[in-house]
């Protein structure tokens, strides 16, 4: 009899859950409390030099996800992933204050809980790279507080605590807590007295930010709001140390998520959900917004990337959880990882470039100079020195037996299978988005001038991503047979891309291969895509003959002049005259006359050009026998 009745007792339940939905009579108030640049260190995950008493309280209420990845190692796109639920390679917004636009049918997902009539605020930082429409929040500022809304109306609150972020681990003076000698310094970082101060006032702002996590949930149970909101608390990425900050590893993209459900909700948890408990089922940023949705009864719309984990529409788990690098700054890079419930896998698609690209505000942590100056006195360990180095094109890593990321299993015989499975995965998941970020930035946007970079995406015509991402996994290699199909792709495709691609693979290859190319690389220097121009300037520039300098570098500093160039083309055409070195020496007073300011600028991208300009200038009136 029981076995007969499960099935209408399962039916009414879910006919029960929609009339809910439909009367959203009692429907949850969501609380979401963030911090900024702090990974899992947190004593509830295992942490025992970690102080967080009021977090670890919350998780011995509520479960932790052990695998939760923020999708961006870095702010600004780790923010975009969550305010859409759409990978920003997908929308074109993967780098650093890009400022692209949506398409119109989609929507930032606090306006969609907006219309289901929640009250939303935001305390109060946003900082997308996606072009924010009107009227997202209700109130949006420092005193945006769920106790503005009107009576009995549930709300979507957020919180967001600044104090841990990258920029308070080096402020001086400071009063240190945790004892500097005591602090566990990963393998690739070396074991100095500044780099274990930074680490140790990193656990400080962490501990402070724990004291205004708890002081939120007290004010929320004063307020006798508790049994009526869930709880959400996590991190927007990695520490603000580097080489976690920035960089798609497991320790850049892993954050802290605990969540906790009032009794009366229970049904909006799933299986895997229990009160002081764990959970191993994999979590992205993109998950948050139809997870929100889904736990205020809305379904959430198809065109989110994301999975809800929680709520009336619930999806099954996933397999595989995805990160990203683009241009940090004004710095450009193009990095893919994915990872399972053990092992991380990095697809470096411009291995050329050293890990560790001179980024200005990176380089204002004290950490990031004693390493350097270490490497250049040959003083590092070789799990220390690799992030000076140009990278590998994969990497494979064994989070259980190698938690810290430093032996690279990509080579192993033993983990081939692992390795083709997960690179089988990452490349479906480039298909599977549409990621436009294979695009050179600049024409990310030229491209999608009429519509948006999304739906340029998707459409075959105006994007061929195939025959792009073909032409990028080849590029992106070393191998010297590969260079005939380079050339001809770069003498032939029609398609500006492809031809960026095969100019970039033979960058890559260095000296022999762009020798070997050298009419085709001089032809390509008035390209009529300006990307394969530049890269094609600095292949010879680099590794040509005397005479190609001298015609690369006219070309280059016209498109690094601001005035007459897009930002992106500014910045590529400058990080190619910084890498050249004393090479563009010559060259010192044109370089010193370039503009560093572009009037209609975003107040965020202002300090790009000038910060190259800065570093490039520095590097022209240094000793070049140092």
């Amino acid at each position: 009899m029981q076995s007969r009745l499960r099935p209408l007792l399962t039916t009414l339940g879910c006919l029960l859950l929609s009339t809910w939905t439909l009367s959203a009579a009692a429907r949850p108030n969501i609380l979401w409390i963030t911090s900024e640049d702090n990974g899992p260190h947190l004593g509830c995950y295992g942490d025992s030099y970690a102080d967080t008493p009021n977090i670890d309280a919350l998780a011995a209420r509520g479960t932790r996800y052990l695998h939760a990845w923020s999708s961006a190692p870095v702010c600004a796109p780790a923010r975009t992933a969550i305010i859409s639920g759409v990978y920003p390679p997908s929308t074109g917004a993967e780098h650093m204050r890009s400022m692209v636009p949506m398409p119109e049918f989609m929507a930032m997902f606090p306006q969609l809980l907006r219309r289901a009539g929640y009250y939303c605020s935001n305390n109060s930082k946003e900082d997308y790279n996606l072009e924010k429409p009107d009227r997202v929040w209700d109130d949006s500022s420092n005193k945006a507080h769920w106790k503005n809304r009107k009576e009995d109306q549930p709300f979507f609150a957020v919180f967001n605590f600044t104090v841990s972020h990258e920029s308070q681990i080096r402020k001086r003076p400071h009063q240190a807590i945790h004892d500097p000698a005591k602090v566990r310094v990963p393998a690739y970082h070396p074991n100095t007295r500044d780099v274990r101060r930074d680490w140790a006032q990193y656990y400080d702002k962490v501990t402070e930010m724990d004291a205004q996590v708890g002081a939120v949930l007290r004010e929320l149970d004063e307020a006798g709001l508790a049994e009526d909101t869930i709880v959400f608390y996590y991190g927007d990425h990695g520490s603000g140390m580097p080489r976690n900050k920035r960089w798609p590893y497991n320790s850049g993209l892993q954050v802290p998520l605990i969540v906790h459900i009032p009794k009366q909700f229970s049904f909006m948890a799933s299986k895997d959900y229990g009160a002081g408990g764990s959970t191993d089922r994999l979590v992205d940023f993109t998950d948050l917004a139809p997870t929100a949705l889904s736990i205020a009864g809305i379904k959430p719309p198809k065109w989110m990337q994301g999975r809800a984990f929680l709520g009336l529409h619930q999806d099954s788990p996933r397999n595989f959880i995805y990160g990203f690098r683009g241009r940090m700054d004004e710095r450009y890079d193009l990095v893919r990882s994915v990872r399972d419930e053990r092992y991380v896998y990095i697809r470096h698609y411009m291995p050329h470039k050293i890990y560790g690209q001179h980024i200005d505000y990176m380089f204002q942590t004290p950490t990031t100079r004693v390493w350097k100056e270490l490497h250049d006195q040959g003083k590092l360990t070789p799990e220390q020195d690799r992030f000076w180095l140009t990278k590998p094109v994969e990497e494979l890593f064994d989070l259980q037996e190698d938690p810290d990321e430093v032996r690279n299993l990509a080579e192993s015989p033993d983990h081939r299978r692992i390795l083709r499975r997960l690179r089988n995965a990452q490349e479906d998941w480039i298909r599977d988005i549409h990621d436009v970020g294979f695009l050179p930035e600049d024409e990310i946007h030229a491209r999608s001038a009429e519509s948006t970079p999304y739906e340029m995406g998707h459409d075959s015509l105006e994007y061929p991503m195939r025959r792009v991402q073909d032409m990028a996994s080849l590029a992106a290699g070393f191998d010297m047979d590969d260079v005939p199909r380079l050339k001809q792709a770069l003498q032939r495709d029609d398609y500006s891309a492809v031809r960026y691609w095969a100019a970039l693979g033979l960058l890559i290859r260095g000296k022999d291969a762009v020798q070997s190319s050298r009419g085709l690389l001089l032809e390509a220097m008035n390209d009529s895509s300006p990307s394969v121009a530049i890269v094609a300037c600095e292949a010879l520039a680099k590794y040509g003959q005397a005479t190609d300098l001298d015609a690369a570098m006219p070309r280059l500093l016209e498109w690094a002049h601001l005035d007459r160039h897009s930002l992106s083309l500014s910045m590529l055409a400058l990080n190619v005259i910084d890498d050249l070195g004393q090479r563009a020496l010559p060259w010192k007073e044109k370089i010193a006359s370039l503009p560093a300011k572009q009037e209609d600028l975003d107040a965020r991208l202002q300090g790009y050009v000038p910060r190259l300009l800065e570093h490039i200038m520095a590097n022209l009136e240094s000793d070049p026998a140092k």
